[in-house]
């Protein structure tokens, strides 16, 4: 889950706060809050946030599984470029983009 710093970051990066438990209610502004950012705000963008995050599972999922860069470097020298196009489409099929 998105946290609520986060949001409230992505809406205003030099923005100065402290959070009491991830509470949207809970939300101390050390910068006097000058934006006047509003709960409701930052519960938009944190779904926002939420729902990109969610959107690239399969690029996480890809990450996790791909050979190491130096693997896949000694598999380009001995099997060429399709070699390993070969190996890294299995990962990507594996995990296709949604």
């Amino acid at each position: 889950m998105i946290d609520i710093a986060t949001a409230i970051l992505a809406i205003k990066s030099d923005a100065q706060m402290t959070i009491d438990n991830e509470d949207v209610n809970k939300i101390i502004w050390h910068d006097g809050n000058p934006t006047s950012i509003t709960k409701d705000q930052i519960i938009t963008k944190q779904a926002e946030l939420q729902t990109v995050y969610d959107n690239k599972k399969y690029q996480r999922d890809r990450a996790e599984e791909y050979p190491s860069i130096k693997d896949q470097l000694d598999d380009i020298y001995h099997n060429g470029i399709d070699g390993w196009k070969a190996t890294i489409k299995v990962t990507k099929d594996k995990y296709p983009k949604e």
